[in-house]
């Protein structure tokens, strides 16, 4: 599967995806996920910033609103009509431009900061999406991004649970078997099945890379690995959404943090 049938399954995916996520019930982003990437990002304020694979541009108008000067870029352009919109309801200077990770249609330099959250795992070529965020990075400027975490997210998976109910393990299997744009149909399960009766599943395509796959790939890009992280919810995300307490006992999500060298740290 290339970029662009990945493109058109996400376009297919934005209005359900919009709708449920506004409405709250993508719970896992909201109580755990982006609070979390946003503790870890440094101070980004009159930065330049790129939000790579953006979608309906909930976490890019974050960005904004701590003070960087955000363009928000997504191959999906239903997805960019309610970024639109929403750049219209409330204007942050935010642009948005439609296009494709894999050839990003900035000059080289252009950025202080890219972030990409939760969509570098559902682009296909990996590599030269990475080489092109160098390139796109001015020098010193920042890679953060945020995957599902690749030692759980494998191709086999089940919730273990003890005599009460309660998640105590994950059963896995197929770690080191590459995905290249299997789909996979799901939806957020938290949603009512009043309002998920409206739309079909989401069709997912995954490409999946071990642990080692891609923090090589990131050095062999450039980059100098400085933040790594791994969410789990504390006491305040479990009052707020009981429902992600079994990010507590397997981790969900991994959060990277690269640097472009400098012109003065190359030797």
């Amino acid at each position: 599967m290339d970029h662009l049938e990945t493109g058109r399954l996400w376009n297919e995916n934005a209005e359900a995806w919009t709708v449920m996520a506004r409405a709250g019930y993508d719970i896992y982003r909201d109580c755990l996920n982006t609070p979390a990437f946003m503790a870890m990002l440094p101070e980004i304020e009159g930065l330049r910033g790129l939000d790579l694979g953006c979608g309906e541009g909930h976490n890019t108008r974050l960005l904004a609103r701590r003070g960087a000067v955000m363009t928000g870029l997504d191959i999906a352009g239903r997805f960019l009509q309610y970024a639109h919109e929403a750049e219209l309801a409330e204007p942050l200077g935010v642009r948005y431009i439609q296009g494709s990770g894999l050839t990003l249609p900035f000059p080289a330099g252009a950025f202080d900061f890219i972030t990409a959250f939760m969509s570098l795992m559902d682009m296909p070529a990996t590599p030269r999406v990475f080489a092109e965020i160098y390139r796109a990075l001015k020098p010193g400027g920042f890679l953060q991004f945020s995957i599902t975490h690749p030692c759980s997210d494998t191709p086999i998976r089940r919730k273990v649970k003890d005599d009460r109910g309660q998640d105590v393990a994950l059963e896995l299997g197929g770690y080191f078997h590459r995905l290249e744009g299997q789909v996979e149909a799901w939806t957020f399960g938290s949603a009512p099945q009043e309002l998920r009766s409206r739309f079909d599943p989401f069709h997912v395509p995954r490409y999946t890379h071990t642990l080692s796959d891609w923090l090589n790939l990131l050095v062999e890009t450039g980059f100098v690995i400085e933040r790594v992280g791994e969410p789990r919810p504390d006491e305040a995300a479990l009052k707020r959404c009981p429902q992600v307490a079994d990010a507590g006992v397997w981790p969900y999500f991994l959060h990277v943090r690269v640097r472009k060298p400098d012109v003065g740290d190359c030797h």
